[in-house]
């Protein structure tokens, strides 16, 4: 870094542009019209597993092997949760979901996500875990009926 007289003395730098075009790295061709080729395959923990959708219906889990053997429950359909009130917990009917916080069309679907906003037997309560994850569904009370 210059400071002063000499900071004024430099000549400016051109910027370096490619002579050809980036955007075709994206779609899979060279600037020849040749194909990129994937060095390897995805290793087994690169791999994604397929989404999750939890929905209100008749309960029903299933299994996953985990990295090392453990064994993780996820759920897939609900139809129970389990509310904090005070200092107790309940189980409680789920019948509708009002609203969710990522995306309103996922309430249309009943889609049971964490930070979501669901109709029980009790009252209205707001969903605290991740159901896809953990295999039940846990909400505290907002409002009771």
């Amino acid at each position: 870094m210059f400071f002063g007289s000499r900071a004024t003395q430099l000549p400016k730098r051109k910027v370096f542009k490619l002579p050809f075009s980036t955007d075709n790295m994206d779609r899979g061709r060279k600037i020849s019209g040749g194909k990129y080729h994937k060095q390897r395959k995805r290793r087994l923990f690169e791999v994604q597993n397929a989404e999750r959708h939890v929905t209100i219906g008749q309960q029903k889990r299933k299994q996953l092997r985990m990295r090392s053997g453990l064994r993780k429950t996820i759920l897939l359909k609900a139809d129970t949760v389990n509310i904090r009130v005070g200092n107790k917990i309940q189980s409680a009917k789920i019948t509708n979901v009002e609203s969710t916080p990522q995306n309103q069309f996922l309430a249309r679907q009943n889609r049971l996500i964490k930070g979501a906003i669901i109709e029980t037997s009790v009252g209205k309560a707001k969903i605290t875990n991740r159901p896809s994850q953990e295999g039940n569904v846990n909400a505290i009370l907002l409002e009771t009926k």
